[in-house]
């Protein structure tokens, strides 16, 4: 069934401004410039802390960087990355305290003493994912199904990244943004894997299967095994948040329930960690039999 045709946004460029990870702090940079106040202080989307977040962001040249910070002894890493940038790119780097950026940051923030304000990504469009895969092109998904906290979801765009998923897809609904926290923890993956926020999760396995892919739903009770070796060319990957599982009408979409062949004492992982084996399994040729 061909999709309807409807106006596409830009795949992964700067998006409209959101609010920053955790409260903003006296000296934070927020709003839109005011006569008399501090020529440092601008508009800004976020910040984005710890070395690997920050060196990718400013890599990636769909995102717009306003400000860098960094520590006294904090900034050498980075000067590579800051000198292949072109001109236009590269933002005002400051050298701060790292009691600064203590305050800016939110409590127990590991920054490693670099910190980079910029404006938010573009949410990708799963009609433009689709069609930047191509018909018929092997690509591996996944899709969180009420797995909501950022640090997991963190943890999973790294995996992602890692075993060469083309995106994960979660529901917009109670998704957390992409703030500093939940790029800290994806350690650069939020500037190279798309982060796509669907209205309807059943709807969206039906539009995959549409495309060719096959889906399966990871779950403790599934009848089979997920073993090594891609099961089709395309295939989307569906977890469910820890304790709940997958909700019954995603189970219920999916082609077949699998699950992980776990043993031992402790039967379960943790959801990120069930991601990153079963992208591994999906990821490796088949076994000779």
């Amino acid at each position: 069934m061909a999709r309807p045709m409807k106006p596409r946004r830009p795949f992964n460029a700067p998006g409209p401004t959101r609010a920053a990870d955790g409260p903003r702090r006296p000296d934070a940079p927020t709003g839109p410039r005011r006569p008399g106040r501090p020529a440092g202080e601008f508009a800004a989307g976020a910040w984005l802390w710890g070395h690997h977040a920050v060196a990718a962001a400013l890599a990636n040249p769909a995102r717009t960087c306003r400000r860098l910070l960094v520590g006294a002894d904090s900034g050498g890493a980075l000067a590579p990355v800051l000198a292949a940038m072109p001109d236009h790119r590269r933002p005002p780097v400051e050298t701060v305290e790292r009691a600064a950026l203590d305050r800016l940051l939110p409590a127990g923030s590991v920054h490693q003493g670099v910190a980079l304000a910029v404006e938010p990504l573009a949410p990708p469009d799963l009609g433009d994912l689709l069609d930047s895969l191509g018909a018929g092109q092997p690509a591996t998904l996944v899709l969180l199904d009420q797995v909501t906290d950022p640090h997991n979801i963190g943890a999973i765009l790294r995996s992602a990244a890692a075993f060469g998923a083309a995106a994960v897809i979660l529901p917009d609904r109670h998704a957390p943004p992409i703030t500093g926290t939940l790029a800290k923890a994806a350690s650069g993956a939020v500037e190279v894997v798309p982060l796509v926020r669907v209205v309807n999760l059943a709807r969206t396995i039906v539009e995959l299967q549409e495309a060719g892919f096959v889906c399966l739903g990871l779950a403790e009770e599934g009848p089979d095994e997920l073993v090594a070796g891609r099961p089709a060319e395309r295939v989307a990957i569906a977890l469910g948040a820890e304790g709940e599982g997958l909700r019954r009408l995603t189970r219920e979409r999916c082609d077949r329930l699998v699950r992980l062949p776990t043993g031992g004492p402790v039967g379960s992982l943790n959801v990120s960690n069930a991601a990153a084996v079963a992208l591994f399994a999906i990821g490796r040729p088949e076994r000779p039999r």
